[in-house]
């Protein structure tokens, strides 16, 4: 028989069983559509999360206090610093030659209020250069001046969301915000960024470094963020920074330095395995409907008996029949698979929908890889019923023996 006639023959019998024809599209398509849905979260998370550190900025290495450390319970835990990791430390860092910039971190939680209007925000101590490095933007008035971050001063920007809560209609550049006993005027207001990290931006209040270690009564900063020069200098300036620190922590190795790349190789990792994972679990749905057309087409011999003897009496050799049945079990499979895949398509493009920050995307090697799942697992499974209907005596076939 010509291609033309096979896929003719095949067209007819699927559309005489039409019940059964449509169940098994149905059980491939949800399989397919699994996997493109499942991978299509993973790779979101993994681009979310990319997305998310690298809006902190580029070329970036974050010092902590404390040495990081395996100390018997999992996961490794930060371990207890014997020495404060403080302001004239990060100065010292700005020596560094492949160290552009560098912004030392305070973090705290206070109450602010403007007026009879209070509310506990965030309250983020740094210096000028924290907006360089992280990228962000002043929507109203400016940022913190630069100055010498040992000194106190009692300036402030506020995030949107602070702004309207506080103010309300009313102008908040130059106004006075109380933050927990101290007096701070504002002198900016970020743009919105919505959130980076788990930290809404709106709902932060930046003030110089040195006035919130005062508020915090501490003297240890949270971390120092530094920017190196370029992509390229980013393990020299990390050695550096240690060399530094130590020399001036009298020999003590009391800090851990991340780099950016690094986090977003940790995490790329296992974003990627979990995405292959689901990927797996979804899968099983694939071999699952393989069973369902092998079953149904084993049904399906003994159902078209009487037709397989009438080709076989009319010459037809048993390799006629048993292509036959393999391209009837192809065309379903292939069918099923590009609905699915349609189908999965459409449940990313509504999830998309649904959460616009979350970057939704199948990734190229889970479409491919599920489409030639299903067809291959639709022709595997049908070998075993083509073979049997072509084994057919077709005497015993046309009496319906």
């Amino acid at each position: 028989m010509r291609a033309a006639d096979v896929l003719r023959f095949t067209a007819k019998a699927l559309r005489g069983y039409s019940l059964r024809t449509a169940l098994m599209l149905v059980a491939i398509a949800i399989g397919v559509a699994a996997v493109v849905i499942l991978t299509s979260l993973g790779e979101g998370a993994r681009r979310f999360v990319i997305g998310e550190f690298t809006s902190l900025g580029t070329h970036l290495l974050i010092v902590l206090p404390g040495r990081s450390e395996t100390t018997g319970a999992a996961p490794p835990l930060l371990g207890q610093t014997p020495r404060d990791l403080t302001i004239d430390d990060a100065l010292a860092l700005t020596r560094i030659r492949t160290v552009r910039r560098i912004a030392p971190i305070a973090v705290g939680t206070a109450a602010v209020s403007f007026g009879r209007r209070d509310r506990d925000s965030i309250v983020v101590g740094s210096t000028s250069e924290f907006l360089t490095i992280r990228h962000l933007e002043v929507g109203q008035g400016r940022f913190l001046p630069p100055a010498d971050p040992r000194r106190a001063s009692p300036v402030a920007v506020i995030g949107a969301k602070i702004r309207q809560e506080l103010f309300g209609p009313k102008k908040a550049l130059g106004g006075w915000v109380r933050i927990g006993d101290r007096r701070f005027r504002v002198i900016g207001v970020l743009a919105s960024e919505g959130r980076s990290i788990g930290i809404d931006l709106e709902e932060v209040v930046v003030i110089p470094v040195a006035s919130a270690l005062t508020l915090f009564n501490t003297a240890s900063l949270f971390r120092i963020l530094v920017e190196a020069r370029a992509r390229e200098v980013i393990p020299q300036a990390r050695r550096s920074i240690i060399e530094t620190i130590q020399a001036r922590h009298e020999g003590e190795d009391d800090i851990t330095v991340i780099t950016q790349d690094a986090v977003l190789a940790t995490f790329d990792r296992i974003l990627r395995a979990l995405t292959l994972t689901v990927a797996g679990i979804a899968a099983i749905s694939l071999v699952v409907a393989g069973i369902l057309i092998m079953n149904v087409m084993l049904v399906a011999v003994s159902q078209r008996t009487a037709e397989i003897g009438l080709l076989k009496a009319l010459g037809a050799p048993a390799h006629t029949i048993t292509v036959l049945f393999v391209t009837e079990a192809g065309v379903l499979s292939l069918a099923g698979a590009l609905l699915g895949f349609m189908a999965g398509e459409a449940g990313s493009w509504i999830i998309g929908r649904a959460y616009p920050d979350f970057p939704v995307g199948s990734p190229w090697w889970a479409v491919v890889a599920a489409l030639t799942v299903a067809l291959v697992t639709g022709l595997v499974f049908s070998v075993l019923p083509a073979r049997r209907a072509a084994q057919l005596d077709p005497v015993q076939a046309l009496s319906r023996r």
